[in-house]
Formats: structure tokens, sequence, C-alpha cells
């Protein structure tokens, strides 16, 4: 089930006061608008419940291919950031503060960190801000929940995660009551001897039980690798490892190693991942493929990661065409990780049908080829098995010694 793709369900789901995952189209293409598309803004749909999200997407996916945004779509979404350093998913007046009506979450403040850190140093100052916040709603387990106290979910900790590393925070030091974001998704990890091992749950449910959720998994693949959305090509993995246990050590690329093995072996079967709609028969989750794409890739899944892009070249682009600017930059990602053609995919340019949904670019530069064996990235882990000290942006510390999991694996249930 797709427990992250809609933000309007997501907002929904805050506003109740539940943690139930759910399963929607993407809002970008939400008809009928029920308010004015502010200039800047990609997408023609409703921005309410993903201005930011599509924003932040579509920003960063140009980004990924040598496009430099318009000014004012950059402008657009630092504006959209409160006083408290948070973002909502949309406010129509900036020139107002924020207040309480105003709904704020990990999510959108998350992605809009990962969005501002990535493209320029224009916005430190709310980068900065942002990423206090962000510090300020850690639950005490070490992860965070869509919003502030809610209960912590693999998908809010991991973009968190993205967010905070890209911003240069060294993460495994980021502490609440001793725990760290990566206790927290160990939490989530599936043990090696139940049926679905090595994969993530969202949430426990109600009585603890940890329940394989492959939106979840993708999502805390990145996590574990501190990596944004956008991923990165990883040397090819060792796919006979299989599931391995939490090590005293609490090397954080064993879970993300579990979690993308999993995925390889979910996706072997059809080449891409389903989304069960009540009422409906299973259909094909395209937004949730193009995300394990790019999560395998970034584990060094690559042989996977190549054939499931394959079934997105084939099967995805009038998806994305009816989604809107966050769908073309989740295929441009996993075009990118997957070494496909960003330029002909399935027969269309990813590039120009993103860059139409939005303002003008202010420059479409000419783009590095596409990845050779020998421009891709060295894993994260070095030889012996500890992480890169790129994991720690710029801490320059070896993260081995630094993270602590002797957590025993226990459910939290889910917020009532």
């Amino acid at each position: 089930m797709n427990v992250r793709r809609s933000a309007a369900v997501l907002a929904a789901t805050a506003v109740i006061g539940t943690a139930t995952p759910a399963v929607a189209a993407d809002p970008s293409a939400s008809p009928s608008p029920s308010v004015a598309i502010p200039e800047g803004l990609y997408g023609t749909s409703d921005p309410t419940y993903d201005g930011v999200w599509r924003q932040s997407l579509a920003l960063m996916a140009q980004n990924e291919v040598s496009v430099d945004p318009a000014d004012r779509a950059v402008a657009w979404l630092a504006a959209q950031q409160c006083a408290s350093g948070a973002f909502p998913a949309f406010r129509a007046d900036t020139t107002k503060p924020c207040d309480a009506k105003v709904m704020v979450d990990t999510n959108m403040t998350a992605v809009a960190v990962q969005t501002l850190a990535t493209l320029t140093d224009r916005y430190d100052a709310q980068v900065k801000k942002a990423v206090t916040w962000l510090k300020s709603v850690q639950n005490k387990d070490g992860g965070w929940g869509y919003s502030a106290g809610s209960a912590t979910d693999a998908n809010s900790t991991s973009l968190v995660v993205g967010a905070l590393a890209q911003a240069g925070v060294t993460v495994p030091n980021l502490r609440k009551e001793g725990k760290s974001p990566l206790d927290a998704l160990w939490q989530l990890n599936l043990p090696c001897d139940s049926k679905d091992a090595g994969a993530f749950a969202y949430q426990p449910d109600k009585k603890g039980k940890l329940t394989a959720n492959a939106d979840a998994t993708a999502a805390a693949v990145l996590g574990a690798n501190g990596e944004t959305l956008a991923g990165s090509l990883q040397d090819e993995a060792d796919t006979s490892v299989g599931c391995r246990e939490k090590e005293d050590d609490g090397l954080a690329d064993v879970a993300a190693d579990n979690g993308a093995a999993w995925l390889a072996k979910t996706l072997k079967k059809d080449g891409y991942l389903k989304s069960a709609l009540p009422g409906s028969e299973d259909q094909p989750d395209y937004g949730n493929t193009a995300d394990a794409v790019v999560a395998l890739a970034s584990a060094g899944y690559n042989d996977q990661a190549a054939a499931s892009l394959r079934w997105l070249e084939a099967n995805a682009v009038k998806w994305a065409e009816q989604s809107g600017p966050a769908a073309y930059a989740q295929l441009i990602f996993a075009a990118k990780a997957g070494r496909g053609d960003v330029h002909d995919f399935g027969g269309k340019d990813l590039v120009t049908l993103l860059n139409a949904t939005g303002p003008a670019p202010s420059a479409v530069n000419s783009e590095p080829p596409t990845a050779s064996a020998d421009d891709v990235k060295p894993s994260h882990k070095d030889d012996d098995g500890t992480l890169t000290v790129a994991w720690t942006v710029g801490g320059g510390l070896l993260l081995g010694a630094l993270i602590g999991f002797g957590l025993m694996l226990r459910g939290r249930k889910r917020q009532q």
C-alpha cells in the first residue's frame, strides 16, 4: 500500500489524528482548483495539499538534469516557510504570519529543506530555521511522525534524515533521550526470521505488529543511507548476502541493505509494485515503483533497478502526464538512478514535459552523459563495512563507532 504518494490524504490523516497508510492518485492531478494558482508554482491543479511537495520535487528534478530553475519558482517555495521554520503544504497569502490554522508538518518541511539545501546557498538562513524546527519535534524514540508529536513512521523519519544530512547535520549524533533517527528506523525493520525479512513497516499496528510496506521500505533504504529523494547511483552491491541481523555497532547500511534486498526480491516477479485499492484488484503503483528504483540504485542493486526502470519506461509515462510535476520528477529520479535516458523515456522527453508545467527555467544546460561504470559512486560503506565520510556530510567522522543500535526491536502503537 502506498503511504506517501498522496499529500492530500496525508493532510487529512493528520487532521483526524490517525496514521493509517492511504492509497490515492498523485494530488497534482486533482481537478478544479479551489484557489488561484500562484505565479511561480509548478502544476495547474489545486495546491492546497501538495503545493510545497510538488514544487520541491520539480525543482530537485530540474537540478538533477542540469536545469537551473526559475528564480521565482525557488522564491515561491522559500516564501511558504512559517516564522517557526516549518513548512505547510500550501498557504496562499505569505504576507500574513502563520497562525494555528496553518498546518505545518515534517514531510513538507523536510522535502523543502532537501530542495533548498541542494539548489543554492541563497536560502541558508531559511534552511537553518527549518532544521532547527525539525530537531525540536524529534520524538523520544529518535524518529519523526507526519505532524509534530504524532507517532514515528518510516517515511517521515527517512525524509527528515535525508533533509538533515543534505543540510550538513551528522544525523547519527542527533539523539533524543539517547535514541538516534536510525534507532527509530531499526524499530520498524522486520527481523530476518520473518516472512518479509528485511522489509520496513510504515508503523506498528495497534498490537505492535510490523507489516511489510514497499513504499516505507524504499523510503527507509534512502533514509538509512542518508540520501535525498533523488538518491544516487552506487557500485553494484553483493546481492548474495541476504538479510543480516542488527549488529552491535549498529551500522546503518545493514538496515539499508536488508530493505533493498527485500525490494529486489519483491520486484523480481513482475518488475513493478502494486497498490491495493479497497474493493478492487491490485493495480500497478507507478510512483512507488519509481521510488523503489531510486532506493535500489542507491543501495547498489543496479540490475533490478534497471529491470524495473524498463517497466516504467514502457508503462508510466501516461501516469505522469495525468498526475503532474511530482510524477515527472519521480520518473526523472528513477531514470537518473537507473542509468536511463531522461530525454527518451518511453519515447518522451521527461525534462521538457516537466519544464512545461511551470515557469520557464533560468537556463537549460547541457547534461553530463549518462553515468558509466567509472562515474558510479562507491558504495556507502568502505571495504571494512563502515560507512563513508560522505554520509556524515562534512563531519569527517566514521559512523561505525557513533551509531548505537542496542535497542530491542519493539513496536509503537498507532496514534489514536
